[in-house]
């Protein structure tokens, strides 16, 4: 019955809007008694979803601006204010629907996502093409796309190339181009070509699923302003209530009372701070940046201290090797292929860029390595093909007793200053060569970091496991404040728990994996999304889908333009509700204009807020503007 009466809540307004009119008409024409059953009957109808709601409100203990406007309205039925009665239980229903109207706007962002995600699927099965629901794809049946159609599953493309858009995912509207081998995520479109996927991740699990589950989860979540006001209006209106009594008790006037009821309702003031969340979080997934709920956004709107990892995070994260210096005659090509299959047990990215390197030469690494260690931070020991493999920094060769000749030491010294990474590989106890990886520092770390500065960012700190060196060269580059190199995970997480005990707000961004401790620890964690997708999402505050500095940089700007946008909500609702009962007890505001004003207040507070949804950076802005000139 409950159900029924929400679902019509449209047509009661609609049909106590034809009463009033009918009822307003009859008074014109002098008919009293039709005009005062006309606006009764309205108000009946129109109080029916109202009292409903304010007693489902008191079942659960809780005191509602419904229960505010049922008590006014039975006074003003009372007294025979019918007028009113009739004009305020309107008021409400149709400034309700307005409301919803504009607050499903706000979640604009998370209907199109939803919108994105593909309903169908084209598949091979039993050696045809057949198109199934999505729903229905299961994990190594092998997808088919074509031009304009969009990928439903997450995997890698076994035949074909083709040109993907993958803005559903990163916020990216640039058109990438994917190959053999390259991975894809469910949500994106192919914009040309023809490709083949083996399905990796399906349904639920793919990388598009956790993105609207997580801006879902975000969007509901409340921040501590919030917190704050719910707990507010479980006092607030139990208060108004006895205020209105003391109202009545010292005038002895019902309709003073009763306005002062109406005019006291705390809808905007309620609704500001969720309004101005919805509208963040969502303009955060649109452009690239999931941010984990409106706690997480004010949070984060309070950082004065970035603490970042080197590779992947300030850098591309495809380092590659850029040269193989070998001793003691051992042969270039036959060094790189015992390291890389000794690299095949680790995840760590310099230990898959030696691997890349020696699939790219077509070397036989088929070998499997045995009694193999990864020892966390520094390198590898193996036995490979029945040679002992160590590949690792200086202090992984110190730890298991290799010397490392002068010669070495020199060249692995200048080859840091020039920014490389220099990996030294030893076999059967003797140090024979050192491979030098480089990796490039992102495009837009240099603006991103420099725009974090101007926003309010008082401290720049540069955390890595690699060596002074290259760590020195890349923070001089950008500008950052401080570096500390050749740490271990645990290390990291030593330095971001001195930086809180020092007093500042940290915020500490990484690729979701080796730096998962630290992002952990920090005030505020923010992750690198692609590349480590389902550990950057589980621990992360932030997640950045593009790997772009400049949507941390657009998440920062962001998270202070939502908190000042819920603050503006609050301090005008407050304002509003100051002005009206000022007015009442003046004499100025009754109960019909009282009723109006208020609901225009909720409209401006969520009129506010929907700002949020076009915000952006000053420097996207300009070129937008440059964009469209250039093509007019």
């Amino acid at each position: 019955m409950i159900l029924k009466i929400s679902k019509h809540k449209n047509h009661f307004t609609v049909v106590s809007g034809i009463l009033i009119v009918i009822g307003f008409l009859f008074g014109f024409m002098g008919v009293e008694e039709v005009k005062s059953l006309g606006l009764i009957a309205a108000t009946i109808i129109a109080s029916i979803p109202i009292v409903v709601k304010a007693l489902q409100a008191l079942v659960m203990k809780a005191f509602s601006i419904e229960l505010l406007v049922t008590i006014a309205v039975i006074g003003a039925l009372i007294i025979g204010e019918y007028v009113e009665s009739a004009v305020v239980t309107f008021l409400f229903l149709f400034g309700a629907y307005l409301e919803s109207r504009t607050l499903e706007k706000t979640r604009s962002s998370l209907k199109e996502l939803i919108d994105m995600a593909p309903q169908e699927a084209t598949v091979f099965r039993n050696g045809d093409q057949v198109v199934i629901p999505v729903e229905e794809v299961k994990m190594g049946d092998r997808v088919i796309i074509r031009s304009g159609g969009k990928i439903p599953i997450d995997g890698k493309i076994v035949t074909g190339k083709a040109m993907l858009n993958e803005s559903a995912v990163t916020g990216e509207s640039i058109v990438i181009a994917k190959k053999e081998e390259d991975y894809v995520y469910s949500g994106t479109i192919l914009d040309s070509g023809y490709v083949e996927v083996l399905a990796e991740k399906v349904g639920d699990d793919t990388t598009f699923s956790k993105i609207i589950e997580l801006v879902e989860e975000a969007q509901e979540s409340k921040s501590k302003a919030q917190k704050f006001l719910d707990k507010f209006a479980n006092y607030y209106t139990p208060a108004v209530v006895l205020l209105s009594v003391v109202v009545y008790l010292f005038t002895w006037n019902l309709h003073l009372a009763i306005t002062f009821l109406v005019v006291a309702c705390p809808g905007a003031l309620v609704i500001g701070a969720p309004v101005s969340n919805v509208a963040g979080i969502g303009n955060g997934a649109k452009n690239g940046a999931l941010v984990k709920g409106g706690e997480v956004m004010e949070n984060f709107s309070k950082v004065d201290t970035i603490v970042f990892d080197k590779t992947g995070t300030l850098t591309k994260g495809r380092p590659e090797v850029t040269d193989i210096k070998v001793y003691n005659g051992f042969d270039t090509d036959e060094l790189l292929r015992l390291v890389a299959q000794a690299e095949k047990i680790s995840e760590h990215h310099l230990g898959q860029t030696i691997v890349k390197e020696a699939q790219t030469r077509n070397l036989d690494i088929s070998s499997v390595p045995k009694d193999g260690e990864v020892i966390k931070g520094n390198g590898v020991l193996a036995t490979v093909e029945g040679r002992e493999i160590v590949v690792g920094n200086r202090k992984l060769m110190n730890t298991v007793g290799l010397e490392i000749g002068q010669e070495a030491v020199s060249y692995a010294v200048s080859r840091e200053k020039a920014g490389n990474t220099a990996i030294f590989a030893a076999v059967d106890g003797s140090v024979v060569g050192i491979l030098s990886i480089a990796d490039q520092i992102r495009e837009d770390a240099p603006k991103a970091l420099a725009e974090m500065r101007k926003s309010g960012i008082k401290k720049i700190v540069m955390l890595t496991g690699d060596n002074q060196h290259t760590a020195e060269k890349v923070a001089a580059q950008l500008g950052i404040d401080e570096v500390y190199a050749e740490l271990l995970p645990e290390n990291k997480v030593e330095h971001v728990n001195l930086l809180k005990q020092q007093g500042y707000v940290v915020a500490m961004a990484g690729d979701g994996i080796n730096d998962a401790p630290a992002i952990a620890t920090a005030h505020i964690g923010l992750a690198m999304g692609e590349g480590g997708t389902d550990v950057s999402m589980e621990t992360a505050d932030i997640v950045l889908m593009a790997d772009k500095l400049m949507q941390f940089s657009h998440a920062y700007s962001l998270s202070k333009a939502t908190v000042r946008n819920m603050k503006q909500n609050t301090y005008f609702a407050l304002g509003i509700v100051f002005v009206l009962l000022f007015g009442v007890l003046m004499g100025s505001v009754h109960l019909a204009s009282g009723m109006f004003i208020h609901e225009a207040s909720v409209l401006v507070v969520i009129l506010n807020a929907m700002r949020l949804l076009r915000f952006q950076r000053k420097d996207i802005k300009i070129e937008t503007r440059l964009r469209a000139q250039s093509q007019t």
